[in-house]
């Protein structure tokens, strides 16, 4: 089967939504696909690259920044990519277009196939959707909300990369929608979790931007300063400067390392050596971070934010707050913290919940859905809920 995949960002562009396209683009190559993926070219990347067996297809656009998407930028994409996404269906005569993220890749999807008759399949990671980020998209939906209809409507088949993306996008859109998440790499699974050291290793990987609620997070290590640990905050974003003055005003230099924006692949190798991942967002869809934090036995504490809090079961690998209750992250990481033993058998028990996203179960679910459409006898709603 031919796939063309469609997304305005991909790795080292973007972020998780980009991360989780990328390993299923991996898989299903593994598994004798040609996959040929059209996305953004960032300043410094080639317009085309051969990797773990499929084609990279990168687009001028008006985007300069790996981590930070702007309307221009994405409008840029749409324009950029229209023509050349023209040519590789009526030249390379892909089977079927699926495409990641409704808002922008969607519209870009809708146009190309109306002209070409070749049909989509959908991924909503949660931005795309109304309300699924209001602090960051509640301005762009006053204006496109009425224009997004089509793209869902129009779509082969739609997937939500979580239970809580697929209620929320189900409220605005009437059509039948399936969840399957984000899959975990099989070179990412540990066999068993990493014994905590002397000093307890905090992570948090992810943008710099309001939905992560960061400040929150700096403000409750330093209610905790009498324990022994250590964070380091990946990642980049507007709010940058906010958090590096805040971690000063607690005197907390010494304790929390900023990286800046870093490769996936870095990215991984923090989280491995980490003990906790430390995630208290207001909104997620199924962030990548948070599976990849279970295959690689981590203890999470994150708030109950949409898709994050599947990952958790609240005291059995992590804890589960409310969306900006400082006093229960505070107490749930003193919780996590108080007993070495305690949180090993955290750490065990998110190994053991990783092994319901492997990216070979999540690969041949959108395998059996993609063959189906090509096939024609299509694939139930519900079928892989």
């Amino acid at each position: 089967m031919k796939l063309l995949v469609l997304n305005y960002e991909f790795p080292p562009v973007g972020g998780g939504g980009g991360q989780a396209s990328a390993a299923l683009c991996k898989s299903l190559a593994e598994r004798g696909h040609q996959v040929r993926v059209l996305t953004a070219r960032l300043p410094g990347l080639a317009a085309r690259e051969m990797r773990d067996g499929y084609e990279i297809v990168r687009v001028q656009s008006w985007r300069r920044s790996p981590y930070r998407a702007s309307l221009p930028a994405m409008f840029g994409y749409l324009l950029g990519a229209f023509l050349p996404g023209l040519r590789q269906l009526r030249s390379w005569k892909p089977d079927l277009m699926h495409v990641h993220f409704a808002v922008p890749t969607g519209a870009l999807a809708l146009a190309l196939g109306r002209l070409t008759g070749v049909r989509y399949v959908l991924t909503a990671h949660l931005g795309d959707v109304p309300g699924g980020v209001p602090e960051k998209t509640r301005r762009w939906f006053r204006l496109i909300y009425p224009f997004t209809f089509p793209i869902w409507r129009a779509a082969a088949h739609v997937v939500a990369v979580s239970g809580y993306t697929r209620t929320l996008a189900t409220q605005h859109y009437r059509v039948p929608i399936d969840v399957i998440p984000n899959g975990i790499p099989e070179e990412l699974l540990q066999p068993e979790p990493k014994a905590p050291a002397d000093v307890y290793e905090l992570v948090f990987v992810g943008r710099f931007q309001p939905q992560k609620d960061l400040l929150l997070l700096v403000d409750v290590l330093g209610a905790v300063k009498d324990l022994p640990w250590r964070a380091t905050l990946v990642g980049d974003g507007p709010l940058r400067a906010e958090v590096e003055s805040r971690i000063r005003q607690l005197g907390l230099q010494e304790r929390i390392r900023l990286t800046g924006w870093v490769s996936p692949e870095e990215a991984t190798e923090h989280l491995r050596r980490a003990d906790l991942l430390f995630m208290p967002s207001r909104s997620e869809g199924l962030p990548v971070v948070g599976v990849q934090a279970l295959a690689l036995g981590l203890a999470l504490l994150v708030c109950q934010a949409g898709g994050l809090a599947e990952l958790v079961e609240d005291r059995v690998n992590g804890r589960i707050c409310p969306v900006g209750d400082s006093a229960c992250l505070e107490a749930g990481l003193r919780w996590c913290l108080a007993d070495r033993e305690r949180l090993l058998g955290l750490k065990a028990a998110s190994l053991l919940r990783a092994d319901g996203y492997r990216i070979d179960q999540v690969a041949q679910r959108y395998e059996h859905l993609f063959i189906g459409l090509v096939e024609g006898h299509g694939a139930p709603a519900g079928q892989f809920s």
